[in-house]
Formats: C-alpha cells, sequence, structure tokens
C-alpha cells in the first residue's frame, strides 16, 4: 500500500530536506547579495537606480531607438527613472515569443503631501497620505527615514535621503500613552489610527527671534542650507517615509530574512539576478521588468496599464521584422510576486491545505483575486504544466498556494494586464510573514528558490 501511495498521492516536503551542502552555501550567498540589495533599495526610484548600476557592471547597455541587435545582447531602459526593462537578445525571432518576468518595486510606504510642512503647539510636523494597503497603526512609533526627490523650476533634481546614514537624524509619528488612550482602544483597529493622523514629528527648536511659525523657519532653514529647496519646491516633490529598519537575518538559525519592502523587491532581485546569470545566449528573448504603481492598481505611465511596455518591446519587433501581436501571442510571462505565507497565529484566515508555507519554495498561484476569482487572469492549466515541467527538470522546489480562505479577502498583481496584452501569463513568488507591514518576513529557501525558477524558465530550450 505504501508503493501505491507514494506512486499516487501528492506529498510536500520541506525544503531543507531536498537540498545538500552546496545548494545550501549557493543559497547563502544569494540572500547574502539580496539583503545588500534590499537595504539599499528603500524606494523605487532607488530600487531602478541600484538594479541599473548592477545591470551595467554586467555588461547590460541603454538601448537607443534604431541600434542594431544580435543574439547574446544585453539591453536596458529606464522609465522615467521609477521603472525599468531589460533584455537579453535570443538566438530566436520575437515572432515566436519572448519570455518575461514582471515584478514591482513600489512598497506601501507614507508619501508627503504637495504642501506638507506646519506648525501647530510649537512643533514641526510634514502632512502625509498613505500609498497602498497598510495597517496605519503599525506605522505609529517607529522610526522613519524621508527619501525622494524635489524637482526644481530650473529643471534640476534634488535628490533627498535623510535618516539612511548613521549620523542621520530620523523622524517619527507619535501615538498616545495607554494612560490616557481609554477611548481610542475602544476602537477598531482601522479607527484607532487614522490617515489623517499619520503626522510625521520633525522638529521642536524655534528660529532666534520673535513671530509665529518659528520652528517651522527653523526646519525650512535647514532644507535650505542642505539641499537648496524653499516650501514652494514641495509643490513638485515626491517625498515619502520609509521605515529606517535594516535588512537584517531573523532567528537563531538565521534561515529568515526581515526588512522592509520585500513585496516586492524580493522578488524583483530574483528575476535580476537570474538574468544576470544567464551564461549562454537564450533560445528566445528574455526580459526582466520591474514596474512601479502595482500597490496602487498599476496606473500610470511607469505601471504595467502604461503602453511603455509596449513600445519597448515593439523597438526590439522592429529590429528583427517581427509583428508585435504575434511576439505576446507567443510569449510566456511569470509575474513575480510575493504571495502569503501561512502563520501559525492567525491559522483562522488560512485554507491550510493551499496555503504557501514558508521553506516550500517558491510559490505558485494559478489565480489571484478575491472572492469568486474576481480582477485575476486565473492561468491555464497549460501554463501550470509548462511550469511544472520546467521546475522538475531544473531542481526547482515549489508549492501550490493562493490567497487565503476564499471569502476572506484577496488581492492582485500585474498578471491580469500581462494577461490582456494576450501573454500567457502566471503568478510565481515568495511566501511573506506580515506582508505590507514595515518589517516583512521572507525565508531563505524560499528567495533563492524564486530565484532558480525564473533562472530554469530563462533558460529553458524553446
Amino acid at each position: 500500500m505504501d508503493e501505491i501511495k507514494k506512486e499516487l498521492f501528492y506529498e510536500q516536503k520541506n525544503g531543507y530536506d531536498l537540498i545538500g551542502t552546496d545548494e545550501r552555501i549557493k543559497m547563502e550567498n544569494y540572500s547574502a547579495a539580496y539583503m545588500s540589495y534590499l537595504n539599499d533599495a528603500r524606494t523605487e526610484r532607488e530600487a531602478v537606480k541600484l538594479a541599473i548600476e548592477l545591470a551595467e557592471a554586467k555588461g547590460f547597455k541603454e538601448y537607443k531607438v534604431g541600434s542594431e541587435l544580435k543574439p547574446g545582447d544585453r539591453i536596458y531602459r529606464n522609465n522615467r527613472g521609477k521603472a525599468l526593462m531589460l533584455a537579453v537578445i535570443g538566438e530566436k525571432c520575437l515572432c515566436e515569443g519572448a519570455v518575461i518576468a514582471g515584478a514591482h518595486v513600489d512598497a506601501p510606504r507614507i508619501d508627503l503631501k504637495q504642501k506638507p510642512l506646519y506648525e501647530t503647539d510649537e512643533l514641526a510636523y510634514f502632512k502625509t497620505h498613505y500609498y497602498g494597503g497598510i495597517k496605519k497603526y503599525q506605522w505609529v512609533t517607529i522610526p522613519l527615514e524621508l527619501h525622494g526627490v524635489v524637482a526644481l523650476k530650473n529643471g534640476e533634481l534634488v535628490d533627498i535621503a535623510i535618516g539612511r546614514d548613521a549620523d542621520d537624524p530620523q523622524f517619527v509619528i507619535t501615538d498616545l500613552l495607554p494612560h490616557l488612550a481609554k477611548d481610542q482602544v475602544s476602537k477598531t483597529m482601522a479607527e484607532g489610527i487614522t490617515g489623517e493622523g499619520l503626522n510625521i514629528l520633525i522638529g521642536s527648536a524655534p528660529y532666534a527671534g520673535e513671530g509665529s511659525d518659528r520652528v517651522k523657519l527653523a526646519v525650512m532653514s535647514i532644507l535650505n542650507d542642505r539641499y537648496g529647496i524653499c516650501e514652494e519646491d514641495f509643490l513638485s516633490a515626491e517625498l515619502t517615509a520609509v521605515p529606517a529598519f535594516d535588512v537584517r537575518e531573523i532567528g537563531l538559525d538565521r534561515s529568515l530574512i526581515g526588512g522592509y519592502g520585500h513585496d516586492d523587491r524580493v522578488c524583483a532581485f530574483a528575476e535580476l539576478q537570474a538574468m544576470f546569470d544567464m551564461d549562454e545566449v537564450p533560445s528566445k528573448t528574455c526580459v526582466c521588468l520591474l514596474a512601479d504603481k502595482e500597490e496602487i492598481g498599476s496606473m500610470g505611465v511607469s505601471g504595467m496599464q502604461s503602453q511603455a511596455f509596449e513600445c519597448f518591446m515593439e523597438d526590439l519587433c522592429e529590429q528583427q521584422g517581427a509583428s508585435l501581436r504575434r511576439c505576446f501571442e507567443n510569449s510566456f510571462c511569470i509575474s513575480a510576486d510575493v504571495n502569503n505565507a501561512f502563520d501559525p497565529n492567525f491559522p483562522e484566515v488560512s485554507e491550510k491545505r493551499n496555503e504557501a508555507k514558508l521553506n516550500y519554495g517558491v510559490g505558485i498561484c494559478k489565480f489571484t483575486g478575491a472572492r469568486g476569482k474576481s480582477g485575476t487572469s486565473d492561468a491555464s492549466a497549460e501554463v501550470v504544466a509548462h511550469l511544472r515541467r520546467i521546475f522538475a527538470d531544473n531542481s526547482v522546489v515549489w508549492q501550490m498556494c493562493e490567497l487565503g480562505k476564499v471569502d476572506q479577502g484577496g488581492g492582485g498583481t500585474i498578471a491580469q494586464y500581462m494577461a490582456n496584452r494576450n501573454i500567457d501569463t502566471i503568478d510565481a513568488g515568495v511566501p511573506v510573514l506580515s506582508m505590507h507591514a514595515p518589517f516583512e518576513v521572507v525565508s531563505k529557501f524560499d528567495c533563492y528558490m524564486t530565484y532558480k525558477a525564473v533562472l530554469s524558465a530563462y533558460n529553458e530550450k524553446y
């Protein structure tokens, strides 16, 4: 009976039972490189800038429209500093399709409003507008950094990064002391901290002299001395507060990684590293997408609903006399986005048979969406089978998963927008604990297997 069960039943194992010492060493080396990337990529702009630096070190060159391309060429296109497209030209014509991996590099955060600076009761604050799906109470009483750019009227772009260096000041959103929080704690978690209450404390020392708004003036003077900006320049600025936590190994066994922005820079790095590590000219052209705006619906010129991807791919197709429509029709895309990891502290929201688990490998989501699969592309059985074969051939440890119980909630990725382009698409990525929190947790093993998954798709002989 045991032999029949082994033949007919589907059984998953913890990934650590499936790999040897050599692969564990590779996993640790990969994880160290990823941790370094995540530590320096605090915003989508920084993630793209760092990705370009890494790509250029690996021989990638910025693509100029009309440039001649040949198999093996490594190119990239920077989309307004907030999204990135890279490609390694394959042996086959693009009319036979491309192999695409797409992730996003934006993450939930606290943006400054366009008129943010104010003083009240001799304290200076920034007004904010949160970005993406957050639990607002998680963002109070934690150290914050300020990152972004200020665009001056003369066209100059001023980079801002305060709080990252060891000797920099940091910022905070304050909360009520428990002694006076009787009314607050009686509210729901959603009501206890409001969006308009996420005001960042930035100063308290007044400017010398008499008059009003002396603390505000002192803060503005510091910003003017350091960056040459005035209050009006906030109108054309993109400034954001992010958690001031360094990326760290978690657990006595150091098997986990904790940090801000795993969703979805953990998959973005897997794509990048996989593209860098292709030793041979690929069979089909391989494309890596680092998109923006996924956390707010993939809108805008740097999101996956824009035509920026079409423009890039059409330029490549024209070089080979290929039709963009035929290219998309014959392409395959891994929408590399994170998924929810089963958390034993909150088992009531999960359906354990179909939930991703830490250390069980890259999580494959046939569909995302909410409740009755609303807002999902729902990959076909043939696409799932295609991945099964590739992963089996390349010793990729993987698991099927979905986002919690059917009626509990849900979420989406860029997969639906890729599928709308007539591209066979499926979601695959790293399971995450505390997703969208200021400090998320992932497994080193799952990170490494996600990289192997993308690399195996790129290297496939089509």
